[in-house]
């Protein structure tokens, strides 16, 4: 559970189940945990053991069997898909493993979307800037397919930036990246979340970006099977 005073994400009693050939698969199994403001969290776990299914219940994207997530005091699953939508969009930024970007739009015109949709008369100008914080600043005009992965990955990194969520979900974020380009994005992430105070949710395999989190939760056969401080395993010896 989280020593902050505010709850930006309750997962509270959380299931789901689906039925196969077989009879039913249970994915998720009685997850319970708390993020509090500034926090930063990593979901750990085999392949398999329901970390990405959890990810998209927290993001509102799947729908629980049983239980419900709070984003800030508001429960996900008392709404409908309109509001939820809408709900996500003021609250919560995305970051994928394969970008998720649109290739018919700009780098530019993709991390103006988010604030378009939200009816932001300043779409372009914020846009810009957050693109120049990210370091693509001459790469405005650019679209995806002319990007590295390194390069997409930061227009998506400032497409989820640039609302100011309070809470940003990544799913595998380096996972399509080389070693040294994925260590330049984590960097920029987590820097990019201590300057504009966002929760910080994180689904990886990667041990050492796990580490640089506040807490890691891990996950077992549907499970929480750990929720543990980070904090003593960054101590010196």
């Amino acid at each position: 559970m989280s020593n902050t005073v505010e709850a930006i994400v309750a997962v509270e009693h959380v299931y789901k189940s689906v039925a196969d050939s077989t009879g039913t698969l249970d994915i998720l199994q009685d997850i319970h945990f708390t993020l509090g403001a500034r926090e930063t969290a990593a979901i750990v776990g085999a392949s398999g053991s329901g970390k990405s299914t959890l990810l998209s219940i927290i993001a509102g994207l799947d729908v629980p069997t049983k239980g419900t997530v709070k984003l800030a005091g508001e429960d996900l699953f008392a709404v409908d898909e309109d509001d939820r939508a809408a709900l996500r969009a003021r609250q919560v930024g995305f970051v994928f493993q394969s970008f998720q970007l649109l290739g018919n739009l700009t780098a530019l015109e993709n991390v103006m979307l988010p604030l378009e949709l939200a009816g932001r008369s300043d779409a372009r100008a914020a846009a810009t800037e957050m693109l120049a914080r990210v370091g693509l600043g001459q790469r405005l005009g650019h679209y995806p397919k002319l990007l590295s992965g390194g390069e997409q990955q930061r227009v998506a990194l400032a497409r989820a930036f640039v609302v100011q969520p309070r809470l940003l979900l990544a799913d595998e974020p380096t996972g399509s990246l080389d070693f040294a380009t994925g260590e330049q994005v984590m960097q920029l992430m987590f820097d990019l979340n201590r300057e504009l105070g966002t929760t910080l949710l994180l689904v990886t395999h990667d041990r050492a970006i796990a580490q640089r989190c506040d807490r890691r939760i891990t996950v077992a056969a549907g499970r929480v099977a750990q929720d543990e401080s980070t904090a003593a395993e960054s101590l010196p010896a």
